[in-house]
């Protein structure tokens, strides 16, 4: 069959509102994607949704299971480890490129995020899912100018993956979270005072790191 624009603009339209929706949970491991439910959803034919979700599967986002169909995949809580260390190199490097072309208005952003997130720690209900939000809005912002476009996107990729995962398997706590606080304050003080390239990397890194031991240690505790 000839791919038409309005057919391409079509599956584009779903491609990007499922990967929305599985990446933000609304669509949990193991949901099913019923071809002619979400073709009603989204007011188009089956054939769209069938490109968009095979797109999807191409990814590994979604996966077929034999009689069930398409449906979101599982997440691998044991891939979290190797997950977090790639994503941690990744980070410290697109942070570092980003730094210098950061303009005011990102860090008062960046900021932002993370006094919403210190309210968060010190009230007295918790939310781990709205903290994890703020977070990768905080870490989105320093990566933002990375001229290195290709390095941003597979950042990108991995902090879904890890996010994903941290959604269903793991969860931030309050204890915890307060320290990442403080080393995001001071990721932003080494940005705003022109710190070596180096110096950001690595401490970016090592934040990210040290998320990670947190909570393979919660899990020994």
């Amino acid at each position: 069959m000839v791919r038409t624009a309005s057919s391409a603009s079509k599956s584009d339209m779903v491609y990007s509102q499922l990967r929305t929706r599985i990446i933000d949970g609304q669509y949990s491991p193991g949901y099913r994607l019923i071809l002619s439910t979400l073709a009603d959803d989204f007011g188009v034919s089956t054939v769209p949704v069938r490109e968009a979700i095979r797109w999807l599967e191409s990814e590994g986002l979604v996966e077929y299971t034999h009689n069930v169909g398409a449906q979101v995949s599982t997440v691998d809580a044991s891939s979290y480890a190797e997950s977090m260390t790639v994503l941690a190199h990744l980070e410290g490097a697109v942070t570092a490129l980003s730094a210098p072309h950061l303009t005011e208005a990102d860090l008062e952003e960046a900021e932002h995020y993370n006094r919403d997130m210190r309210v968060l720690v010190e009230s007295a209900n918790f939310d781990s899912n709205a903290y994890r939000r703020l977070n990768g809005h905080f870490h989105r912002v320093l990566g933002i100018r990375c001229p290195n476009e290709r390095m941003h996107t597979l950042m990108s990729t991995e902090a879904e993956r890890v996010n994903r995962i941290r959604r269903t398997s793991f969860k931030f706590t309050a204890s915890r979270s307060i320290l990442s606080i403080e080393q995001h304050a001071h990721l932003l003080h080494l940005i705003r005072t022109g710190a070596d390239a180096t110096e950001i990397e690595m401490y970016a890194r090592e934040h990210k790191l040290r998320s990670l031991y947190d909570a393979l240690n919660k899990i020994d505790d």
